[in-house]
C-alpha cells in the first residue's frame, strides 16, 4: 500500500466506482478503497436477510416472501435514460459487456387523483385523458415544436431563443393550462421543483427531446432500462473495468483517514498503519464530513408486494412522478417498482419504493399519497436519510466529493454530478469521443438485427436487451 497514486477513491458507490473506471480506461493509477466488506455503500443491493436486519435488526423474515438469495433490492434505486449519459458512459466504457439491462414497461404521472401514462409527443397527447380536447390540440403543437427544434438550425426556433426566453414565456405562446404544463415539466423533463420555469427553455426543450428519444430506442413502454439483477451489479461492472486497466481495490479497509500537507493539499490516506500516497482524491461525503454541509433528507418507504402496481397497465417495472403541485408539496414524490421480471425478487414478488425529498421527520405519514397508490402490501419499511453536498475547493485541496443521492428513481441528475466532477478532475470537458449521430445508427441496426435473432420465447416473454451485443458497435465506433 506504501505507493503513490494519481488518485485514491475513497467508497464503492456508483458515482465513485464509475469514477474509478473512466480514470483508470484514461491511463491514471488508481487505488480504490472501502470501509466496508461490500461494493455499492449507499447504493448496495441487499438480499432479505441483509434487508430485514438493517431495518428490524433481525435477520429471519418469514417464509412466505420466499428465499432470500432471491432478493436484490436495491437501497438507491434509479431507472436509466436509454439514450441518456449513463448509457453513453457504458458505450464509452465497454462495461456492458458485464451486464443485461431489460427494458422497463411504464412511465405515468399522477394528476388530479389519478395515474395516468405520460405522453411523450404529438399522437400521444391526443390521446392523453390527461388533457381537453381543446387543450390536446394546443399541446400537440408544443410537441410538434419540441420534436423539430434543433439547436444548430435557426428555421426550427420559430424566432425565439431559447437561451433567452424562459420555460414559462415558452409554454404561455401555446396556452397550455397548469395541469399540461405539470405533467410536462415533471414527468417528461423530470425536473424536482417548478424553478425551471423561470429559467431558460433550452434545458427543458433538451430534457423533453432526450425523454422521446430514448422511448423511441427500444420502442418500449417507457424511456428506462434497468439491469437484470439490479443496480449493485452496475459498481461492480466498473470496479472490473478499473482493474482490467490497472487499478487497485482494497475492501474493508478501516478508518481510511486522509491525510493534508501544511497548505491543505491531499497527500494520501492511511489505514491499519500504512499510507498510501495521492495526487487527488475522490469519496463519498462520509470520508470527509468536515468538507460537507447538510442540505437535506430523504424519505423513502420500501415495499414488498404481490401484485403490479394498480392502474399501470399491470406494468412490472414502472415508474410514477407525483409532482408538487398535485401533492401540495414544495418538491415531486417518486415512485419506482421493479419485480422478478428484472431478477430482483422471487417470483410473483414485486419491490416498490416511495421517495420524496423530506418535509418532516414523519415519513409514514409524509409518503402517504405515494403509499395509497401501491395497494396491499406484504410488508413495508421507512427510512429518512441525511443528504449532503461539498463545501471544499478542490482546487485547493485536489479533494472531489460527489453529491449524496437524491429522491428521484433516474439517473440523470446522478450521472450529471459524475460527469462534472470527471471534468473538474481531469480538465476534461467530455471523455466520449466518438462520433454520437453515427454512434446511434450504428446501434439501432445491431438492436434490430440482434433482438431478430433471438427465441421467439425469449423475445416475447422477457424482452430482454443484451448491451453487451448491441452496444459493442460503440466501441467499433470509437476507433
Amino acid at each position: 500500500m506504501d505507493e503513490e497514486y494519481d488518485v485514491i477513491v475513497l467508497g464503492t458507490g456508483l458515482k465513485e466506482c464509475i469514477l474509478s473506471g473512466l480514470l483508470s480506461v484514461d491511463g491514471l493509477k488508481v487505488l480504490h478503497m472501502d470501509r466496508n466488506d461490500y461494493y455499492g455503500g449507499e447504493s448496495t443491493s441487499l438480499n432479505l436477510n441483509q434487508l430485514w436486519k438493517k431495518f428490524k435488526g433481525e435477520d429471519k423474515p418469514p417464509s412466505h416472501l420466499g428465499a432470500s438469495r432471491d432478493y436484490n433490492i436495491d437501497m438507491n434505486p434509479k431507472f436509466i435514460m436509454a439514450n441518456g449519459n449513463l448509457v453513453r458512459v457504458l458505450i464509452h466504457t465497454d462495461v456492458t459487456k458485464y451486464l443485461s439491462f431489460k427494458a422497463v414497461d411504464g412511465s405515468h404521472v399522477f394528476n388530479k387523483g389519478k395515474v395516468h401514462k405520460v405522453p411523450s409527443n404529438d399522437m400521444e397527447a391526443l390521446k392523453s385523458p390527461l388533457m381537453g380536447l381543446f387543450e390536446k390540440r394546443r399541446a400537440r403543437k408544443f410537441f410538434i415544436y419540441v420534436q423539430n427544434y434543433r439547436e444548430s438550425d435557426p428555421k426550427t426556433h420559430e424566432g425565439m431563443d431559447l437561451t433567452r426566453v424562459t420555460t414559462k414565456e415558452l409554454i404561455a405562446k401555446y396556452g397550455l393550462d397548469d395541469n399540461t404544463v405539470d405533467f410536462i415539466g415533471h414527468a417528461l423533463a423530470l425536473h424536482r421543483d417548478d424553478h425551471y420555469l423561470a429559467e431558460p427553455a433550452l434545458d427543458t426543450v433538451k430534457r423533453m427531446k432526450l425523454y422521446a428519444e430514448s422511448l423511441a430506442r427500444f420502442q418500449g413502454g417507457s424511456p428506462y432500462i434497468y439491469p437484470l439483477y439490479g443496480l449493485g451489479e452496475l459498481p461492480q461492472a466498473f470496479a472490473r473495468l478499473s482493474a482490467v486497466y490497472g487499478g487497485t481495490y482494497m475492501l474493508n479497509k478501516p478508518e481510511c483517514k486522509v491525510e493534508f500537507d501544511d497548505e491543505g493539499k491531499v497527500v494520501g490516506v492511511t489505514s491499519e498503519g500504512e499510507t498510501a500516497r495521492c495526487k487527488k482524491l475522490v469519496c463519498d461525503p462520509s470520508y470527509l464530513p468536515g468538507k460537507v454541509r447538510k442540505v437535506g433528507k430523504v424519505a423513502r418507504a420500501i415495499a414488498i408486494m404481490s401484485h403490479p402496481i394498480p392502474n399501470t397497465d399491470n406494468s412490472h417495472s414502472v415508474q410514477i412522478i407525483l409532482p408538487q403541485k398535485q401533492l401540495g408539496r414544495k418538491s415531486d414524490m417518486y415512485l419506482f417498482c421493479c419485480s422478478y421480471t428484472h431478477n430482483v425478487a422471487p417470483k410473483g414478488k414485486f419491490i416498490a419504493f416511495v421517495s420524496s425529498e423530506a418535509e418532516t421527520d414523519q415519513p409514514a405519514i409524509e409518503l402517504k399519497p405515494g403509499i395509497d397508490l401501491l395497494g396491499p402490501v406484504d410488508e413495508i419499511f421507512f427510512d429518512i436519510y441525511d443528504r449532503y453536498e461539498p463545501v471544499n475547493e478542490p482546487t485547493l485541496d485536489n479533494c472531489f466529493i460527489s453529491m449524496s443521492y437524491d429522491a428521484t428513481t433516474h439517473f440523470e441528475s446522478t450521472v450529471d454530478d459524475v460527469l462534472n466532477m470527471y471534468t473538474l478532475i481531469t480538465g476534461k470537458v467530455s471523455f466520449m469521443p466518438f462520433n454520437e449521430e453515427s454512434l446511434w445508427v450504428n446501434l439501432e441496426y445491431r438492436m434490430c438485427y440482434s433482438l431478430d435473432n433471438m427465441p421467439i420465447l425469449a423475445l416475447n416473454f422477457e424482452q430482454v436487451i443484451d448491451l453487451s451485443v448491441d452496444l459493442s458497435a460503440a466501441s467499433a465506433a470509437e476507433e
